[in-house]
């Protein structure tokens, strides 16, 4: 049955989230220098700005997901990817201290964004307000853009589904490492679980909205 993207992406009822665009995962403060390279190959930057852009101006909300610190300082990682990223900032490659969870310069918030934070886990509905948030705004349609490709937007993506919301991935707005890893990733996973769009295509529904 073929999608109604004009209905699925309505400003009304949908909103862009970002996933840990933020100075400490992909930007100056990166404790994941893999991660934060493969954002600049691909140009991620540029395309989640023109994403936003696009979706401000339709009027439809924009929600930045970070990751602060575990509000349990000396609880020890209870994931390898946490104990990874511990390792390394002891030995100094990037903190959990001022600047951390910023948005990554350019990105936001603008005035009209809604930030959410979360202090556990890996995935941005757990222990957060977000799925509250989305609720009061009238959301049904997510459209997910940030990192990565390896873990976040597939956990974002999963709860959502599983919570009832329709979810959309922006494909060049998004990145895994190693970058063609997460090129497999678009095309053998994500298909299960959202509709795959580009940054244009997006823009190209939004401005048939009248807005």
């Amino acid at each position: 049955m073929p999608v109604d993207f004009e209905e699925m992406f309505a400003p009304a009822h949908t909103a862009v989230l970002t996933m840990e665009v933020q100075r400490g995962v992909v930007g100056d403060l990166s404790a994941l220098p893999a991660l934060s390279q493969a954002a600049e190959d691909v140009g991620l930057f540029a395309s989640i700005r023109e994403l936003l852009r696009a979706a401000r101006s339709a009027g439809v909300p924009v929600v930045h997901c970070t990751a602060g610190p575990d509000k349990v300082p000396d609880a020890p990682p209870n994931y390898p990817g946490a104990a990874a990223m511990a390792k390394r900032r002891a030995a100094g490659g990037g903190g959990e201290g001022p600047g951390f969870a910023e948005l990554v310069v350019d990105i936001g918030p603008e005035p009209t964004d809604l930030v959410v934070e979360r202090h556990h886990g890996i995935t941005p509905f757990t222990g957060t307000e977000l799925d509250a948030v989305l609720r009061r705004l009238g959301t049904r349609t997510v459209v997910a853009c940030g990192v990565s490709l390896n873990v976040g937007i597939i956990g974002l993506s999963v709860e959502a589904v599983s919570l009832g919301y329709r979810v959309a991935v922006a494909l060049d707005a998004v990145v895994g490492v190693p970058v063609e890893y997460g090129k497999a990733v678009i095309e053998h996973t994500l298909p299960f679980v959202a509709t795959r769009l580009s940054v244009a295509d997006l823009r190209s529904v939004w401005s048939k909205s009248g807005t």
